[in-house]
C-alpha cells in the first residue's frame, strides 16, 4: 500500500478547501444576484463655524487648541451631520447627509480617519446608505484622494468600492469645508 507523502497530502488538501470557497462564493452569488456598480456625485458641506455648525467637537487631545492652518489640532474628534447637495452651493438641491464621527489623526499636518454613514434622501436611492472608514489626507493629496467604502444598507447593502475626493473650498481659519465626491459603488 502506498502512503501520501506529506507534501502531497497538504497540497490536496489545500485544493480542496479552495474549491469549497470557490463553491461558497458562488452559492453566495447565486443568492444575492449579480453585482451592480453605482456612479454618484455629491458635494459635502461640513461646517465648523457659525450658529448652525454641521460637525461640533466631542473631545480634544492634549493641550492643542485650533489656530490659523491648524483648525482641526491633531486628537481632535468631531460628530457630524453634513448635509450632501448637487452642487457645491449650499443652496444646491440636498440629496442626504452624511453622519459620524471624524478624528484629526495627522500630527504634523491635516489628517482625518472618518466613521460616516452616507444616506440619500432624494432619488432612486432614497434611504439608502454607505459607509466610509479610511483616512483622509486633507493636506497631502487636496486635488484627489481615496477612502474606502466598507459596507451599506437599502439598495447598497453589502457594498464595496471607493470615493474619489477633491477638496472645493477650504477655510484655514475655521476649518469649514466643501467637499466634492465621486463615489463608486459595487452592491448586489
Amino acid at each position: 500500500m502506498r502512503t501520501l507523502s506529506p507534501l502531497l497530502l497538504l497540497a490536496t488538501l489545500l485544493l480542496g478547501a479552495a474549491a469549497s470557497l470557490q463553491s461558497a462564493a458562488d452559492t453566495t452569488d447565486l443568492l444575492l444576484g449579480p453585482a451592480k456598480t453605482t456612479h454618484l456625485h455629491f458635494f459635502l458641506h461640513d461646517t465648523l463655524s457659525g450658529k448652525d455648525p454641521s460637525a461640533v467637537l466631542v473631545a480634544r487631545g492634549g493641550s492643542r487648541t485650533p489656530k490659523p492652518d491648524d483648525p482641526v489640532p491633531f486628537g481632535s474628534l468631531y460628530a457630524t451631520d453634513d448635509v450632501l447637495t448637487e452642487g457645491p452651493q449650499r443652496e444646491s438641491k440636498v440629496v442626504g447627509n452624511a453622519q459620524g464621527l471624524y478624528i484629526s489623526s495627522g500630527r504634523a499636518q491635516l489628517s482625518l480617519v472618518l466613521g460616516m454613514d452616507f444616506e440619500l434622501t432624494d432619488g432612486p436611492f432614497n434611504g439608502s446608505a454607505f459607509v466610509v472608514y479610511s483616512r483622509n489626507t486633507v493636506v497631502e493629496h487636496p486635488v484627489g484622494r481615496e477612502l474606502a467604502i466598507v459596507g451599506g444598507r437599502g439598495k447598497f447593502r453589502m457594498a464595496r468600492g471607493y470615493a474619489l475626493l477633491r477638496t472645493h473650498y477650504l477655510d484655514n481659519n475655521n476649518g469649514d469645508a466643501i467637499i466634492e465626491y465621486n463615489v463608486t459603488l459595487h452592491h448586489h
